[in-house]
């Protein structure tokens, strides 16, 4: 079973529960399981920043690591020839440049 990946973008690191609702900029939540079933070739120790991305968990990314992830995300969209998965990654690679470019913002990948 896939389980999804949501997508928040936030200002500061975000509190957990209720009160990260203060520092949200931006939420993706209609990719969920396309995003997950994309990213899940890619295994927790393996090499660059999306194997960071824990699909049954909580997965930070600061500003660094979201322009660090940038070039992983617009290889796997090269790659990609199914168009849900494409949208996907292409909203990843909106959220991801919005957090590279500003400032002390955080991406918050939340797995089911």
């Amino acid at each position: 079973m896939i389980m999804g990946i949501e997508l928040e973008l936030h200002s500061a690191r975000p509190a957990r529960g209720k009160a990260s609702g203060s520092t949200l900029l931006h939420g993706s939540y209609g990719h969920g399981e396309a995003l997950a079933q994309a990213l899940s070739p890619f295994v927790r120790t393996g090499p660059g920043k999306l194997a960071w991305v824990d699909p049954y968990g909580d997965t930070l990314f600061n500003e660094q690591e979201a322009q660090a992830a940038l070039p992983e995300a617009a290889k796997l969209i090269e790659q990609c020839t199914d168009t849900s998965l494409k949208a996907a990654l292409e909203d990843l690679v909106v959220v991801l440049e919005r957090c590279a470019a500003t400032p002390g913002s955080y991406v918050w990948f939340m797995g089911d």
